[in-house]
């Protein structure tokens, strides 16, 4: 009885351990540590799913900048994007934003629906345009996608709005390797370094925690030093529409 009781709490302990590992590489799957001496500016990109936020309390803990969701496809728009806007440039925060693109949807709806609702607003950065695979139909011809992509950046180029492109590792290879290669990047990687080609900007985490708000939030960082942060800023013509 002794000694099957002891194997018993053997066994117990051997999966607690294993479970807790689990859990850790788990949780660790969508994070990876990067240098802040290297990369010294730090971000985070927002949507109404992250609740409401304390920017002040944001800005006070280090973090220099926001991308936040304002639109997806042709006619949704995040019902939090007008009030994160204002709070966050109250705050000091440089400020961006973000269009989810849809790819069975007409690009130039959606640019339409973007600026729309950046109307009368001024952005720090420039407006990023998320493209990837998830939550869309992975099935959609590439052709296609890259045709509408093309559509929306035209539009914004017509009405001379900056942009760059968010997207991971796929779709990087997908859609912009080759065919959008001379515009900026903003790379969704867990690797170090993120990708062998250039990059602007790098979300390295989906597992961050800042003050001010609530649960895990994605974190990001620029590819450069301070100096060259500011003098990126002041290259930035972003006109109010």
């Amino acid at each position: 009885m002794k000694r099957l009781l002891l194997t018993i709490s053997l066994s117990i302990i051997v999966l607690t351990t294993i479970g807790a590992i689990y859990w850790h590489c788990l949780e660790r799957k969508h994070h990876i540590d990067i240098d802040s001496q290297q990369y010294p500016i730090s971000g985070i990109d927002i949507s109404a799913h992250n609740g409401d936020i304390d920017f002040i309390k944001i800005a006070q803990s280090g973090i220099d900048f926001v991308f936040i969701k304002a639109t997806e496809g042709a006619t949704f728009k995040d019902p939090r994007f007008h009030s994160n806007y204002n709070k966050a440039l109250k705050s000091g925060l440089k400020v961006g934003a973000y269009h989810f693109f849809r790819f069975n949807t007409d690009g130039y709806l959606q640019a339409l629906n973007i600026l729309h609702s950046l109307k009368g607003k001024h952005l720090d950065l420039p407006i990023a345009i998320d493209i990837e695979e998830y939550t869309n139909d992975r099935n959609t011809p590439t052709e296609y996608i890259i045709s509408q992509i093309s559509t929306l950046i035209n539009t914004f180029k017509n009405n001379n709005l900056p942009f760059i492109f968010y997207t991971n590792k796929n779709g990087y290879t997908r859609f912009i390797k080759g065919n959008f290669d001379e515009y900026p990047l903003w790379i969704c990687s867990f690797s170090n370094p993120p990708i062998s080609e250039k990059w602007q900007f790098w979300q390295y985490s989906h597992k961050g925690t800042i003050k001010g708000v609530f649960g895990n939030i994605d974190l990001n960082t620029y590819n450069g030093t301070n100096e060259d942060w500011n003098k990126w800023l002041n290259s930035i013509r972003y006109q109010s529409q």
